[in-house]
């Protein structure tokens, strides 16, 4: 891959503090010298996922992904190393030399490209198919839905035709292999009959990401077949889970909010009316990954979910992943009809205008519905009722905005303020529903599968190493970067320990930085990251022992099963290493 100096690409990721850029994209709350979050790049409850400033670095604790500055903006924006670095350049101010390509990168990065290039032709197929005789029952079916054309038009909708190898065949015309065609996602392998189109029969509608980039398609059944929506599988370009159906034009509007929706007809029929601050999620759950993207363009989501009950329960699984991101989230009715499509074709615009005006304070929309679950006639359902509200009160950490919420729901639900305070004291002073205690990051050991008996105590030593410089004079009598797996490991060992020697300070940023693949970098970041308890000095010192023989046995073991039998100067280090070993074995290592 192509290097930028060394020095340039630390004076662009030092330019670019991690903790101001991830905030941007997650809610981070201080906890001691580190901050913490919900993942974007899995879905949890608890957060794992930490910014340590002093090292410059993320890393979550219940997937693993870690890095730099740079490692999150190729993760998260699916960037490869030199977007990444032209986009914190330019967040920085900084001029970047034009950079060269190597055959590697120029390999990964013309993939993707002709990936949005199949998808692009794909698009004009089903779009020109579409307006043709065989796309009839398609644009009837979007006209009867009440699409003007110039809705159609405006989102590319299209038709994909009963022949399953007519875009196939249109495809190879054009030049593509079957490879990338395979990639694209856009066809199903049949051993028998080879490629056929995924979406065969279907009302199409192009997803686009923010930059208006063809990353993907839904397809709505033509008639009784299953499934009857069908979006297309994740490929190096389309990641369901950090993308927003309609976002491309949503993200211009002047609105100061977003609406977020469930399906394609709600957005494009809510743009129709006027409302282009429209969104919706491809055909999955909402995840922190949608959150984060939603934050990037408002700070107020309005969610416009179907009034039926899976729609309230999406709309109950959304609100505290919305909530975490930092967003303000209000609820609008659309009783007595399904959906945003259903209600502007039966009210208008300007009825939906002042719904989203009468929006539902979220936290409020929760407790009208937890209310349902209760007979408020019956005094034991009344007092388990309002038990339940004052746990629910108590996720509110700040006082004032607590007692604020205490006084709206008393003066909703027939009870004194006073009387409802009192219960959230008591449900406080009974630790039956405080505020989740952030997950400590230990306690997900146990889900993870467990480390390779070489590569732990190697990251214990490097970890303690990124922690305290002062290990090094102690670690460097016993162990030296060669002890160290080969691969990235010993890479990063050698790195570090080059650092020390001609800087005597250590820098894990600047390391992990200096890898242009995503996956090393993740793999660099972690071994920065092993566990280390709250240890007493003696407690420290055994254990910085017993891990300084693991490594140096572990590495005298694997050189040893390496051994050429005629190398003889080989054989004379392991046996000097070894008597090396039987010494470290009786003597006591001291950190003063």
């Amino acid at each position: 891959m192509p290097l930028y100096p060394d020095d340039l690409v630390e004076e662009v990721r030092s330019a670019n503090d991690i903790v101001d850029v991830v905030s941007g994209y997650v809610k981070l709350q201080k906890r001691g010298s580190v901050y913490f979050g919900l993942c974007p790049f899995h879905s949890e409850k608890t957060p794992s996922f930490s910014v340590t400033p002093a090292r410059q670095m993320f890393y979550c604790y219940g997937c693993g992904v870690g890095g730099s500055v740079l490692t999150f903006l190729m993760k998260y924006e699916n960037f490869s190393f030199v977007e990444a670095m032209e986009s914190l350049a330019q967040r920085a101010g900084i001029s970047l030399p034009r950079q060269e390509y190597s055959p590697q990168m120029k390999q990964e990065a013309d993939e993707k490209q002709r990936l949005f290039q199949v998808n692009r032709e794909a698009g004009r197929y089903y779009y020109t198919l579409l307006r043709s005789s065989e796309g009839r029952q398609a644009f009837d079916y979007f006209k009867n839905r009440g699409l003007t054309e110039e809705s159609m038009r405006n989102f590319g909708l299209g038709y994909s035709d009963k022949f399953g190898d007519r875009l196939y065949r249109y495809l190879k015309q054009k030049g593509y292999e079957d490879g990338l065609l395979r990639e694209s996602g856009l066809f199903s392998y049949r051993e028998r009959d080879g490629a056929h189109d995924r979406f065969w029969n279907r009302a199409m509608f192009p997803i686009m990401d923010v930059h208006s980039k063809v990353i993907g398609f839904g397809g709505r059944v033509m008639g009784d077949g299953e499934p009857k929506y069908l979006n297309s599988p994740e490929t190096k370009i389309f990641d369901k889970s950090r993308n927003l159906y309609g976002l491309h034009i949503a993200r211009t509007t002047k609105r100061p909010q977003l609406i977020l929706c469930e399906g394609y007809m709600d957005v494009i029929a809510l743009h129709q009316a006027g409302f282009d601050n429209a969104v919706a999620s491809l055909g999955t759950s909402l995840t922190g990954g949608h959150a984060g993207l939603l934050k990037r363009y408002t700070k107020e989501v309005y969610l416009s979910y179907d009034s039926d009950g899976a729609g309230v329960k999406a709309a109950l699984r959304a609100i505290p992943i919305l909530k975490d991101a930092g967003l303000t989230v209000k609820v609008i009715s659309m009783q007595p009809y399904k959906d945003p499509d259903e209600f502007i074709k039966a009210l208008g615009s300007e009825e939906y205008q002042r719904r989203m005006d009468q929006a539902e304070n979220s936290f409020l929309f929760e407790i009208r519905i937890l209310k349902q679950s209760y007979d408020l006639g019956d005094p034991e359902g009344k007092t388990a009722f309002y038990n339940e509200v004052a746990r629910k009160l108590l996720g509110f950490a700040e006082e004032l905005e607590r007692n604020n919420y205490i006084e709206a729901v008393a003066a909703e639900y027939q009870i004194g303020f006073e009387q409802l305070r009192k219960l959230v004291i008591s449900a406080a002073a009974r630790g039956s529903a405080l505020p989740k205690k952030t997950q400590s990051p230990s306690s997900n050991r146990g889900q993870k599968k467990k480390e390779d008996g070489i590569k732990q105590p190697e990251k214990l030593l490097l970890t303690w190493l990124a922690e305290d410089v002062r290990m090094f004079s102690v670690i460097s009598r016993y162990i030296t970067p060669e002890d160290f797996s080969e691969g990235i490991c010993q890479k990063t060992a050698e790195a570090l320990f080059g650092q020390y020697k001609s800087e005597g300070e250590i820098n894990p940023a600047k390391i992990v930085s200096s890898f242009e693949n995503e996956e090393e970098q993740r793999e660099a970041a972690s071994l920065f990251h092993a566990q280390i308890g709250a240890l007493t000095k003696a407690d420290m010192e055994k254990a910085l022992k017993e891990t300084v023989i693991r490594v140096k046995a572990g590495s005298i073991n694997s050189r040893l099963a390496r051994l050429d039998p005629a190398d003889m100067a080989g054989l004379q280090q392991l046996i000097s290493d070894k008597r090396q070993l039987e010494q470290l074995e009786k003597l006591h290592i001291s950190i003063e």
